[in-house]
């Protein structure tokens, strides 16, 4: 009578000229698994994903060690040669003329910016930067859509033409075209609205 052969799994290691099995590769924990190539509409929303975060993470920056935001930045660049207009400093930033003078009224009460009648024509009100304000456009980064611009520049115009057709077309999928947006990168409200106090009535 034969001798019964241990029974042996898949998983065991054989002695001899057979090949040890290698174990499944481990799933990341703190990893999302991969995108198919195929899966365009998540590779999509993964890229948007991804923009949306490196606006916040620019932002976040510029707050936690300039207590600025991306406008206002924008605003102080704009503003480093000779002072400017509410309306030219608008038209600069490619922001509407009241979005500014929120703007101005925060950057004013940081004591970044300051405005004097022009010499030239007292009618008008001038911009200009302070000392601080000096100070913090040589010490802050590069506004995020200055990188971008900067980059886009660099690229064929036939691909960045495809490039905006694109996002274009992204904007119009997402039913987004009619909603009113500056060419800021900035996540949340570029300008919060200003809180007016209301006058107490005179006591009779």
């Amino acid at each position: 009578m034969k001798n019964a052969q241990p029974h042996t799994t898949n998983s065991a290691i054989k002695i001899g000229s057979a090949e040890t099995p290698t174990a499944p590769p481990l799933t990341s924990l703190t990893e999302p698994p991969p995108i198919p190539a195929g899966s365009y509409e998540l590779r999509i929303m993964q890229s948007l994903r991804r923009i949306i975060r490196a606006i916040e993470s620019h932002s976040q920056t510029l707050s936690q060690q300039h207590q600025v935001t991306g406008p206002q930045l924008a605003c102080l660049l704009a503003l480093r040669g000779e002072g400017l207009t509410t309306t030219k400093l608008a038209q600069t930033v490619f922001l509407s003329p009241s979005t500014v003078v929120g703007i101005v009224d925060r950057l004013a009460e940081k004591e970044l910016v300051s405005r004097q009648r022009s010499s030239r024509d007292r009618r008008q009100v001038l911009i200009s930067l302070t000392d601080a304000g000096v100070q913090l456009t040589q010490s802050a980064p590069s506004p995020l859509q200055q990188t971008l611009s900067a980059g886009l520049q660099k690229l064929p115009e036939l691909e960045q033409v495809g490039i905006t057709l694109s996002l274009e077309k992204v904007v119009e999928l997402m039913n987004a075209r009619n909603i009113d947006a500056a060419p800021v990168l900035e996540t949340g409200p570029i300008a919060p609205p200003r809180t007016t106090r209301r006058r107490t009535p005179p006591q009779p």
